[in-house]
């Protein structure tokens, strides 16, 4: 077992980012691994290069850990292909160091679920996507069962926060409103639905590392209430002083719009998380740790105010030619 305090981060999108800024918090000793070796947003904190789904490469960016956070991902349409080397190669990295892994995953290993989703689910996924994610946290849990590793996993539903662009209340949504123009949305958008704010996902993801009852299990981190999605969307267009648009794309628009984006053939298949009720339970969290999430309303605040500065600075930019 490792006994420094060396926290190891792979990938620097904004999960990964954001479990850097909740260790700096605490402050631990932090190093962030990315294929370029560079990252956006990480002055003062060490990174380096290294890739996740080779082993050899894993091994060294691990030594001296105690902790590695599995915050890397692939493209979207790559799934099938690059989440497993990933999960193999990160894996050894914290085999080798002795170190905990954990993981942050989503929802998608459950498949349709009628009612809250809970941690006792099993994996029945019908997607494509659901699949490879379901494969790959079996693989971590099985490596944690035979003694290999060290695992935990944190699993969150659709997330939002600073940083973070690509999702349902991502960029389509928050930049949207701050301009005034609809948002761009999927299915059904007056149906609970549960979001996790970021920063929450990371709190939860560095608890899970620090305690080792976590180990050997799968948690659903704190989220704020389920509300619907149309709820946050409107309490987004207050915050930013727009009367809320939305814009609702359906199965037969999606279904039109596959033939041309292979996003929208990948969203496709997932389109059911958004025409039905789709609920995360946290409360076993809850119980175990006591913890507490942010509530949407200032989530929604700190999360405009990210969209708000960056979007100053792109005019900025702009402005001085740049």
């Amino acid at each position: 077992m490792a006994d420094n305090d060396l926290h190891v981060i792979f990938g620097a999108g904004p999960l990964g980012l954001a479990v850097m800024d909740e260790l700096v918090a605490r402050g631990r000793q932090v190093r962030v691994v990315t294929r370029s070796g560079r990252a956006a947003g990480t002055s003062g904190v060490e990174v380096v290069r290294g890739d996740g789904a080779d082993p050899a490469s894993t091994r060294e960016v691990c030594r001296g850990a105690g902790v590695v956070y599995h915050c890397a991902n692939a493209a979207y349409t790559e799934w099938p292909e690059k989440l497993p080397p990933l999960m193999q190669g990160i894996l050894e990295g914290a085999a080798s160091a002795g170190a905990k892994l954990v993981y942050g995953d989503n929802l998608y290993l459950y498949g349709r679920v009628r009612g809250p989703m809970t941690e006792d689910l099993p994996s029945a996924a019908a997607t494509v996507k659901g699949r490879v994610r379901a494969q790959v946290a079996a693989e971590l849990l099985a490596a944690h069962e035979v003694g290999r590793v060290r695992a935990t996993i944190g699993r969150a539903s659709d997330f939002y926060g600073p940083r973070v662009l690509v999702s349902t209340l991502g960029e389509q949504v928050f930049s949207a409103a701050l301009a005034g123009k609809p948002a761009n949305l999927l299915g059904n958008v007056d149906l609970p639905h549960t979001y996790t704010y970021i920063g929450d996902f990371a709190r939860g993801l560095v608890t899970l590392g620090e305690r080792d009852e976590a180990l050997g299990w799968a948690w659903h981190v704190p989220s704020a209430e389920t509300r619907t999605t149309r709820e946050l969307v409107e309490m987004t267009y207050r915050e930013a002083g727009h009367p809320a648009k939305v814009r609702v794309a359906g199965r037969t628009l999606v279904a039109v719009m596959s033939w041309f984006s292979p996003m929208m053939r990948e969203l496709r298949e997932m389109l059911y998380q958004s025409e039905e009720p789709f609920v995360m339970d946290g409360s076993r969290f809850d119980r175990a740790f006591t913890a507490v999430a942010t509530p949407h309303e200032e989530a929604v605040r700190r999360t405009m105010s990210w969209y708000r500065s960056r979007m100053a600075g792109k005019s900025l930019s702009e402005s001085s030619g740049r």
